[in-house]
């Protein structure tokens, strides 16, 4: 049992440092947004962390970094991510971290909606009040007089569509692939797909070493902290974790007052509350449903 506390222990601080690299690493795609162009940030982020999945991993993994069993569906889901990568850095570009990051939230809630005409899953009376309580709570941000970009919103509202197909897919793809093969395809097509459109938005000078210096440090924050977050899900259960991702929110809040000054007004902080309170309780009830049909499947 003490171990096992160690483990869970263990699991829960990866998991919480993990979802601060995440933070971090879109405070810097804002800082370096203003700066350069959105497809050029993306790009040199896949192509860092593609090329540091291939040194530290392809050593150990070998062929099977690249064996999937349903590539078009990965190929689809990696495409997902690298289209909300675009639309968040883009929002970023227009709004705060701290209202970027929880619009992008709503994945979750979308996912339960999306869930039943998808994944021919039951959606239930709580799963549905989550949702619109969720939908409140970005209507609070987002509301008129916010002070926030129309157009962010609306590219916010498209990153979270497009991250909750991703998770959809991510769901219909467990029970086949890898998820060190799922991890290294979505890095790939990003690479791929946005290093394609280099030339045409790389065209000044290089940019200055503390610049360069950031570009990288957004594909290796983006890495370890994929890595972490499946490392922490080998030593503590998903429904101890899922709530956890929320606190994304609070990192995102304090980087964005330390980094640029931007402190979110109370009904904004409100809004950001009821986001991750809803999209937490779905995370919870989901994970425990899951439980409970294994323990009386075993029965």
């Amino acid at each position: 049992m003490r171990s096992t506390s160690k483990n869970t222990l263990g699991g829960i601080a990866l998991f919480c440092f993990g979802v601060l690299l995440f933070a971090c690493m879109d405070t810097t795609t804002k800082y370096l947004a203003a700066r350069y162009p959105a497809p050029m940030v993306v790009a040199l982020r896949y192509i860092v962390q593609c090329l540091l999945m291939l040194v530290l991993l392809y050593p150990s993994q070998g062929r099977r970094l690249f064996q999937t069993q349903r590539t078009d569906l990965v190929l689809i889901r990696a495409g997902c991510l690298a289209v909300a990568s675009m639309c968040l850095t883009l929002a970023l570009q227009r709004m705060p971290v701290a209202e970027s990051t929880a619009i992008v939230f709503l994945s979750p809630m979308l996912v339960v909606l999306m869930a039943g005409p998808v994944l021919r899953e039951y959606v239930t009376r709580f799963g549905l009040m989550a949702a619109v309580a969720g939908f409140v709570g970005v209507l609070l941000i987002a509301r008129p007089g916010a002070g926030l970009d129309a157009v962010g919103v609306l590219l916010a509202i498209c990153a979270a569509t497009a991250n909750a197909v991703y998770q959809l897919l991510s769901r219909v793809l467990a029970t086949t692939e890898r998820t060190i093969a799922l991890l290294f395809y979505t890095a790939l097509v990003g690479a791929v797909g946005y290093g394609a459109l280099l030339p045409w938005f790389w065209t000044g000078p290089l940019p200055p070493l503390t610049h360069l210096a950031l570009f990288c440090s957004t594909g290796v924050l983006g890495g370890v902290g994929h890595f972490l977050f499946t490392a922490a899900h080998r030593h503590t259960a998903a429904s101890a974790l899922a709530p956890l991702q929320y606190a994304q929110l609070v990192w995102a809040s304090f980087l964005g007052w330390l980094v640029f000054g931007h402190i979110p007004d109370g009904p904004g902080v409100l809004g950001m509350m009821i986001v991750a309170v809803s999209g937490g309780a779905v995370a919870m009830r989901s994970r425990l449903a899951a439980r409970t049909l294994e323990q009386a499947a075993a029965n």
